[in-house]
């Protein structure tokens, strides 16, 4: 099976970091980052504070390996672990119970992992794309409840304008720049400068969705 299905013998921690990165040919390192990163696979803690995985935690991480490999980035391969495992009971954002979707326009690598990061912890979907023309595409097909914008790409002080004149969503508009007065004067709901403060980040964004909670659960297309 991809993911195994819970069991008494199954779900008991037995396995160290070491050996599960031998049995699925992985590195811990990465293992340790997917725990950080997703917190979707949680092994237990020995009394030494060592990560103790147990067998269905190790089909669990063979899943996203399989998924990886059919061409799935790591973060989408955690998400349909997720949803295989019921969902997950992560914190939601406003306290509503299901799960936003955002829509995130950057170019920067360590922006993305950032934002990708900090909304997968507070139980938010993510769909990345990292030009502006490919983002129309998402939104028609997932109306995503919020849009992040970084406005110096290419075209995102025009992608930024579009989103917000098509009035579906929010738009948080996001640069290095100093480029507040123009992104507000296109239709962003909100700007924030670069490099994010976590806390006013997510503070940001709570914000936003606030009003965005209530309609039908929207899914990333995968």
């Amino acid at each position: 099976m991809d993911a195994a299905t819970p069991s008494r013998s199954g779900a008991r921690p037995v396995y160290s970091i070491g050996a599960v990165a031998r049995m699925l040919d992985v590195e811990a390192a990465t293992i340790r980052a997917w725990e950080e990163r997703y917190g979707v696979v949680l092994p237990a803690r020995s009394r030494g504070s060592q990560r103790l995985f147990s067998r269905e935690q190790v089909e669990q991480l063979r899943f996203v390996l399989r998924r990886i490999e059919e061409g799935s980035s790591p973060a989408d391969a955690h998400r349909l672990l997720q949803e295989q495992l019921g969902g997950g009971t992560g914190p939601v954002l406003g306290g509503s119970g299901r799960r936003p979707l955002v829509l995130l326009a950057e170019r920067d690598r360590y922006t993305v992992e950032l934002v990708e990061y900090l909304l997968r912890a507070e139980a938010i979907d993510v769909s990345v794309v990292r030009k502006a023309s490919r983002a129309s595409g998402i939104v028609a097909k997932s109306e995503p409840d919020l849009s992040i914008v970084e406005v110096a790409m290419a075209s995102g002080m025009e992608l930024c304008r579009r989103l917000a004149a098509g009035g579906r969503s929010p738009v948080l508009a996001l640069s290095s720049l100093d480029l507040a007065d123009a992104a507000i004067a296109v239709g962003a709901s909100a700007f924030l400068r670069k490099p994010l403060e976590p806390l006013q980040f997510v503070a940001a964004v709570g914000d936003l969705l606030e009003g965005a909670l209530t309609g039908p659960v929207r899914t990333s297309p995968s």
